[in-house]
């Protein structure tokens, strides 16, 4: 997914045109629209548009008159100061909110600062990756300590100490990312001019199944020639005011954003991340922003769902709100969004809309559990976006925590929230289930009643004859029999083989009538199951090509497999394989419906039975299937597996013919279709 974000925002930047800026001293005014689209993901994981979540609103260009060198961070002070670290001049620049400069310093002290990090008292430390050191200045910017690779053992004699990013919690304990340390976090505290204090957050080596299997074989030797699998280095890191640090990592997936607990466990896993993070920022409302080195920015809230995801690359126009690249980024009080641009030398600022002022609030309302607060603001979102799917989440769960389950339960609906809907729909249950329990009960006692009679009826007055008589004369009929013949085949596979290969108990005219009635079930249950099981989209019908899709594969399968049993001395008649392979789909005729109602009645709880009875199902088919091959073509068990796999692959290459055939065609079409072109045009002047 995060390839296909990335080409849909590149996409859809470039034809948006900024409506105008004006250059006005040291900063550039945005106008109304942005220069890029806004982008979420909906409740299907799919990326959707919706509206602009933030404008641009102005750029720091300059520091009074002094243009940047390749700032690489910067942070802000109780947002009445900017700290910007100029690592092309080797000092910290500070400015006010506008842009304006206050004093510098670190002049002939750093070397290569790479990172910076400034406490609300104006204590600032900075991460100089030359020098090899941390200097820490107090608030008029005269040094006060400097901090150098540790000396305990723990740290590592082998390793070297190259700060590149730096954090300090309220005590003064510092964390540190050093280059090519893949042992995680380097923490230090202040005691006694610098106390290492051990690694944190270290992130975990990746290998899968076959790397692990391979490494197993080979020698000593080999595999200290195989890349060596260690983990990565964090690429930024941020610090809220609980104390709590954010990672990120590229190339480190649903793990590239951490939010590390004290213990440095990971508390947080995002499904849509980006490609190549830059920085990190923790937000006012218990959410957390990422931006990417190529400007696009990603804001999650505290559970890891992305919000929101805009901005991007600057095309060579210098517009406002789009980047070079990102360094670093950084949120204010009043929850304007600053970034910082190495290139440009340059701090990007965007502003929130109105929608997403209304959002945050819900946000932090929510996360705090005052939830009959946040539906005030939740209702104002969704009255701008009645389908944004976090706002419907958030306020299916603010109904639940009322006690309104029918509009939790909507809510969840359209958010797509299966767990909220299955906490809503236990509590609906269980109410219908105490308000009609004692008709339950006597329903099922007027069952057994009847049940009693009728069979006492029976045996005194024979009630039942005429309706078993009436019964038997249909089952004579020889479609009928061809049908309930697939009730025998289902339980005496072997015999039901024989039956079809020598017996002709069935015909194609039944075996089609199968093929009818499971493509009809198949449909009804795509698109009418219940909402915890369904995997499509509501209200999204394409049911000729469903039934394309099952007569496709059902050639090619039937074709293909009596291609290769012909071919290896098979017994089978094309028929007598058609009609095998259909009736072996009789359990899905009779387990689908029964799976189709237990869906519409069950929670999260129960769902194991509706997924356990769906895994019974297909091995169930499985095994007929198996066993129907074997005996229609009077095959042992291994030829039967060598037709099986000789079958896939003979589907598959089949398949890669039925392309190269398509490919080909569209190529001569456009020919043909640009040669009647020209010739059109050639008569027509």
């Amino acid at each position: 997914m995060k390839n296909r974000f990335i080409r849909i925002i590149k996409s859809a930047i470039l034809p948006i045109v900024l409506a105008g800026s004006v250059l006005t001293g040291s900063y550039l005014q945005a106008f109304a629209d942005a220069p890029y689209k806004t982008y979420t993901v909906d409740g299907y994981g799919s990326v959707t548009e919706t509206q602009t979540a933030y404008l641009p609103y102005k750029t720091i260009t300059k520091i009074g008159e002094e243009t940047l060198l390749t700032p690489t961070d910067f942070t802000l002070v109780n947002d009445e100061f900017i700290y910007i670290l100029d690592s092309g001049n080797a000092r910290v620049v500070v400015s006010d909110m506008e842009g304006e400069p206050v004093m510098t310093f670190g002049e002939g002290i750093l070397v290569a600062p790479k990172g910076i990090y400034v406490t609300k008292d104006r204590t600032t430390y900075v991460a100089d990756r030359d020098a090899k050191a941390i200097f820490v200045f107090d608030k008029e910017g005269n040094l006060t300590n400097t901090y150098t690779k540790p000396t305990e053992a723990m740290y590592g004699d082998t390793l070297d100490f190259l700060p590149l990013k730096i954090v300090a919690n309220k005590s003064g304990t510092m964390y540190v990312v050093c280059e090519s340390n893949t042992n995680g976090i380097v923490q230090i505290s202040p005691v006694e001019g610098g106390t290492f204090l051990g690694y944190f957050g270290t992130n975990a080596t990746k290998a899968n199944i076959w790397t692990i299997i391979w490494r197993a074989i080979l020698t000593d030797a080999q595999r200290a020639k195989m890349q060596s699998n260690i983990p990565a280095t964090p690429d930024n890191m941020a610090i809220d005011d609980k104390g709590v640090i954010y990672t990120i990592t590229r190339g480190e997936k649903n793990d590239t954003l951490k939010r590390l607990n004290i213990a440095g466990v990971n508390m947080i896993e995002t499904t849509d991340y980006p490609d190549i993070p830059a920085a990190v920022a923790a937000g006012n409302h218990d959410n957390v922003f990422v931006a990417t080195q190529t400007g696009f920015i990603y804001e999650y809230n505290n559970e890891g769902d992305l919000l929101f995801m805009f901005g991007g690359s600057d095309d060579g126009k210098q517009r406002i709100g789009l980047s070079t690249k990102v360094e670093a980024i950084q949120i204010g009080l009043d929850d304007k969004i600053y970034v910082l641009d190495s290139e440009k030398a340059q701090i990007q600022i965007y502003e929130p809309t109105e929608f997403t002022a209304y959002l945050h609030n819900a946000l932090y309302l929510f996360s705090k559990g005052r939830y009959e607060e946040s539906k005030e603001p939740l209702g104002k979102v969704l009255e701008m976006n009645n389908l944004f799917t976090y706002a419907n989440m958030a306020m299916g769960k603010a109904l639940y925590k009322e006690g309104d389950y029918e509009g939790a339960l909507l809510y969840a609906r359209i958010a797509k929230d299966t767990d909220g809907y299955s906490d809503a729909f236990w509590e609906i249950r269980n109410v219908w289930l105490k308000k009609n329990l004692t008709w339950i009960a006597i329903l099922i006692i007027v069952i057994v009643v009847l049940t009693i009679l009728v069979k006492f009826l029976q045996k005194k007055k024979n009630i039942l004859d005429k309706p078993k008589t009436f019964l038997k004369k249909i089952g004579e009929v020889k479609i009928v029999k061809q049908l309930c013949y697939s009730f025998y085949f289902i339980r005496h596979p072997i015999d039901g083989s024989y039956g079809i290969k020598r017996e002709g108990k069935v015909s194609v005219l039944s075996a089609n009538i199968i093929l009818l009635i499971g493509t009809v079930f198949y449909i009804i249950n795509k698109y009418f199951c219940g909402f915890l099981t369904k995997t499509v989209r509501e209200g999204n019908f394409d049911v000729l090509s469903d039934i394309g899709m099952i007569l496709i594969a059902l050639i090619a399968v039937v074709s293909c497999n009596y291609l290769m049993c012909t071919i290896n001395d098979g017994e089978g008649k094309f028929k007598d394989i058609y009609c095998s392979l259909i009736y072996c789909f009789t359990p899905y005729l009779i387990l689908t419906p029964i799976l189709f109602i237990l869906s519409h009645i069950v929670s999260n709880n129960e769902i194991f039975f509706v997924q356990f009875g769906s895994i019974c199902m297909w091995v169930w088919i499985a095994v007929l299937i198996f066993i129907s091959i074997q005996e229609i073509n009077n095959y042992t068990v291994g030829e039967t597996i060598k037709i099986i796999l000789l079958t896939v692959f003979t589907i598959l290459i089949v398949a890669l013919l039925i392309f190269i055939i398509y490919v080909l065609w569209s190529q001569v079409f456009d020919f043909l279709q640009s040669i009647f072109g020209e010739v059109v045009y050639r008569i027509g002047s």
